[in-house]
């Protein structure tokens, strides 16, 4: 089974019904029928509830959390391993150290990576990266 790992460009893009988010859905619905594994690291998961409760409040965070715990992403808890590698392309990439967390999760897991996030360009030749638009 193929493992993918979502950015949160791609939670946030389907949140605010962006036009990636049609593909977003796609990437969730072939998930239910068990033909990949979804991931996201934690700390993505952290970085769309402060944007969602940054521009937001504190209750629609708490909704968009329920939201995503219903849907079909395992959520990877951030080991020393993971924080290793985002570390590494945080020092040697112009990234930010979030997106590194996706990076090493993506690399950790030989799962391709799942945004539109122009910042991965970094990481293109390390990692595989599925760009949504």
């Amino acid at each position: 089974m193929a493992v993918k790992v979502l950015d949160s460009w791609a939670l946030m893009a389907l949140f605010h019904d962006e036009p990636a988010a049609e593909a977003v859905e796609e990437l969730l619905a072939t998930a239910i029928s068990k033909r990949h594994r979804l991931l996201i690291s934690v700390v993505n998961w952290g970085e769309i509830f402060y944007s969602v409760m940054r521009d937001g409040s504190l209750e629609l965070a708490n909704r968009k959390a329920e939201e995503m715990a219903a849907i079909p992403i395992e959520m990877v808890p951030a080991d020393i391993a993971q924080a290793r590698q985002a570390a590494i392309y945080k020092a040697t990439k112009k990234m930010s150290y979030a997106d590194c967390f996706a990076a090493a999760l993506a690399k950790m897991e030989n799962a391709e990576l799942i945004t539109g996030d122009s910042e991965f360009k970094e990481v293109e030749r390390d990692i595989r990266i599925h760009w949504l638009k």
